[in-house]
């Protein structure tokens, strides 16, 4: 069983109908013990950091997170819920779960052309080899929608690149977590690949 993680992000049904489509056995819950039960997670977010980790705080979720990936089963985060991971965002001067060294910072382009939030299809570039890239080509396009950006501490932890005026980390890998800048959900059947490796992968 996949359990999303419901902190009313505002994207959960979208998620759910494409890991439905893509074949998983999907509930959506705000329960900690459904989470810890879990086979699998995906913690999907939209909006602003501090009210998603004042979310997280509200339902008991923060810990029990820790806990969950500290047992090393599968964990997908998407757009906060990537950042999330990280110890702190300048968005709000927020602490984060603290789970990854790093932080999150404001989208600087340096080019007047390049808008904020970074929004649309952006190509994104392997930076490492990973199970859930099968059957998606280095340099597939997929959708953003942001104006943060997570700067891990440990370089070697970014698996997808791409660039908006800066280098933006699109997607992270550390042992059983990934997670990703950009929406899979969102991003049609590049998108729909990656959710389906999430659900086959072991």
């Amino acid at each position: 069983m996949i359990a999303i993680v419901d902190v009313c992000s505002g994207n959960l049904r979208s998620v759910e109908r494409a890991l439905a489509h893509a074949g998983a056995d999907v509930i959506v819950t705000r329960d900690p013990e459904v989470v810890r039960r879990a086979d699998k997670l995906v913690v999907p977010g939209q909006g602003a950091f501090g009210v998603f980790m004042r979310g997280l705080t509200e339902r008991g979720l923060g810990e029990v997170l820790r806990e969950y990936l500290r047992g090393g089963r599968p964990y997908l985060g998407i757009c906060l819920g990537m950042q999330v991971l990280f110890e702190h965002s300048e968005e709000g001067d927020c602490a984060g779960l603290g789970l990854l060294g790093g932080r999150v910072i404001r989208v600087e382009p340096g080019d007047h052309r390049l808008k904020v939030p970074h929004m649309g299809w952006n190509r994104v570039a392997k930076r490492k080899d990973d199970v859930l890239f099968a059957g998606i080509a280095d340099g597939a396009h997929m959708y953003f929608v942001h104006s943060y950006r997570a700067v891990p501490t440990d370089a070697s932890l970014v698996a997808l690149e791409a660039v908006h005026g800066v280098p933006v980390c699109a997607a992270i890998r550390k042992d059983n977590v990934f997670a990703c800048q950009f929406h899979p959900e969102k991003s049609q059947a590049i998108g729909l690949r990656l959710l389906r490796n999430f659900v086959e992968a072991a």
